[in-house]
């Protein structure tokens, strides 16, 4: 993180800098942009209105058709009719009944279209507290030494201000207990002096601390049944140290019900097999020699 201060410390203070500073990143959740609510419901219901309005022109015409002779009839039953009379001449309405298909067709299309795309922006998540806290620690240069500033100006000083109306594009997946207990209460081993909390390391400390768990439960279990000969302790063992397992995927690892069925089964099953095979039959006759 530091060698990346220095990189951008090279960029002018602005759109340079903040824009080096988000693609530096790493974990990719700076990459935090302003939602629009307000304007994107606006354009929604201004395009409804607009196929209302153009929804109810086309049915005025289809009104008016049912008063209508046969060869007036006969562009709303042929399409070669409708667009040969619609691009022609002599027949005004035909041509205004082709030009709403057009036009009906085309709003619809981008009515549709911002639909599924604020769809998409509604399912983004919000920016963590803790990634949106050093980011706007960068975006008010707390790191510099020019005092405290907005990287933009104008009224884009203010981008970051409505933590409601901000997405992430990085979308994190749900977090288990272990990661949210290091964030919550142990992020300063995990955050620069902007205050920015790094995904990557954090990820890494809770794989470590896993592998760490999985070989203290598999093979510290393994070592206590070969140091223990009573078969009424080793018993005791087994289910000692399968509830252990069975907490540490419940409690730590947030995992569901069947898996930890599974999971236990599967565990209890390998410390049963050890006892009773060669191995741990080795061990007692050891002890009895």
């Amino acid at each position: 993180m530091r060698k990346d201060s220095e990189q951008q410390s090279s960029y002018t203070i602005g759109f340079p800098s903040l824009a080096a500073f988000i693609a530096s990143d790493k974990d990719k959740s700076t990459c935090v942009y302003w939602r629009f609510d307000r304007l994107s419901a606006r354009n929604l219901l201004y395009l409804q209105c607009e196929l209302v309005e153009l929804e109810a022109e086309q049915e005025a015409l289809e009104t008016y058709d049912q008063y209508s002779n046969l060869d007036e009839l006969k562009s709303s039953r042929d399409w070669e009719t409708l667009r040969s009379r619609g691009s022609g001449e002599g027949y005004e309405r035909d041509k205004r009944r082709l030009q709403l298909v057009y036009d009906i067709r085309r709003k619809l299309h981008e009515y549709r279209e911002a639909l599924i795309l604020e769809h998409t922006l509604i399912s983004l998540k919000r920016p963590r507290k803790r990634t949106l806290i050093g980011l706007r620690n960068k975006f008010m240069n707390l790191d510099g030494s020019n005092g405290t500033f907005p990287t933009l100006g104008g009224r884009s000083a203010h981008i970051l201000d409505d933590e409601d109306d901000l997405i992430a594009l990085k979308d994190w997946p749900h977090d288990d207990r272990l990661t949210n207990f290091l964030r919550r209460y142990l992020a300063l081993f995990f955050v620069d002096r902007l205050a920015y909390l790094s995904e990557r390391r954090l990820k890494m400390a809770v794989a470590f601390i896993y592998i760490l768990m999985a070989a203290i439960l598999l093979f510290g279990a393994v070592l206590n049944l070969y140091m223990v000969t009573n078969e009424r302790k080793r018993l005791g063992l087994i289910a000692g140290y399968t509830t252990a397992f069975a907490m540490c995927l419940g409690l730590v690892n947030k995992a569901e019900g069947h898996q930890v069925f599974a999971a236990c089964a599967a565990y209890s099953a390998v410390l049963v097999v050890f006892v009773s095979g060669n191995l741990g039959r080795a061990s007692g006759s050891a002890s009895a020699v």
